[in-house]
């Protein structure tokens, strides 16, 4: 059977969603289409309406899909059609930055175009992103992306109250003294794990730099409390950080 590898259209999802609600299994609509049958298992996954409100309406529309898809790929374009966006990640990922990294750091920013960390992991395992061999960079160095299933689940790190947008107006228009911006500094790969915290008070803009020898949370965490506890109270009313790993264990 000759099979094709272009994207699913509208027309073909209408025959899916016909075919599916007539009974047919999986691999006679792959068959049908000339389609392996994990393309039209990953289509279904990928593209099926979950109705949280009312759990009845859950179920494969083809329009709702086509929707779904479409939302996808505008997302990925993001980084063809803004070439300005799309070097400021690769720059980035050649640093050593994570593509959650450079998520945050956008939303942090209020970047006005900015992407996912999952945009970003779709461009580099993009024909484009190999050619650049941008997934030596990423912290795993994989060739190729594990499935969705086999990667590894995190839990909610950050309450959703903790966001930088319920920030009070005083803190955000730079009134007050005595808040603080925290980030993590790092560097290219061959200078090993070492990197450095950054602490900027908002209206002074005075800083402070702080040697990490990595990462974990704890040690990051014991220097940024060292570095602020001699302050008066005053001089350390809150600190603002992003939602990288580093900063989990703030106390």
């Amino acid at each position: 059977m000759e099979r094709t590898y272009s994207h699913i259209d509208l027309d073909k999802r209408r025959k899916i969603a016909r075919w599916r609600m007539a009974g047919l299994n999986l691999e006679v609509i792959a068959e049908k289409l000339g389609r392996h049958r994990s393309t039209i298992f990953r289509e279904i996954n990928r593209n099926t309406f979950v109705g949280k409100v009312v759990p009845d309406l859950s179920g494969y529309y083809c329009v709702t899909a086509h929707d779904m898809a479409c939302e996808r790929r505008a997302k990925l374009r993001k980084l063809m059609r803004f070439t300005n966006v799309r070097q400021s990640v690769i720059d980035r990922i050649i640093h050593g930055w994570s593509p959650q990294q450079i998520a945050g750091r956008m939303r942090l920013e209020r970047h006005p175009i900015s992407v996912s960390h999952e945009t970003i992991y779709k461009f580099v395992y993009s024909a484009d992103g190999h050619a650049m061999k941008l997934w030596h960079h990423l912290p795993e160095h994989r060739s190729r992306r594990r499935p969705r299933h086999a990667r590894r689940k995190h839990g909610q790190r950050f309450s959703p109250e903790l966001n930088i947008l319920r920030r009070p107006n005083i803190v955000a228009d730079r009134k007050q003294f005595g808040h603080w911006e925290c980030d993590l500094i790092q560097f290219r790969k061959k200078f090993g794990k070492a990197n450095v915290t950054s602490l900027v008070e908002r209206v002074s803009r005075f800083a402070i730099f702080l040697r990490n020898n990595d990462r974990q949370s704890r040690p990051v965490m014991n220097g940024l409390v060292q570095a602020l506890q001699a302050l008066p109270h005053l001089a350390r009313r809150s600190i603002t950080f992003d939602r990288g790993t580093e900063f989990t264990d703030w106390p």
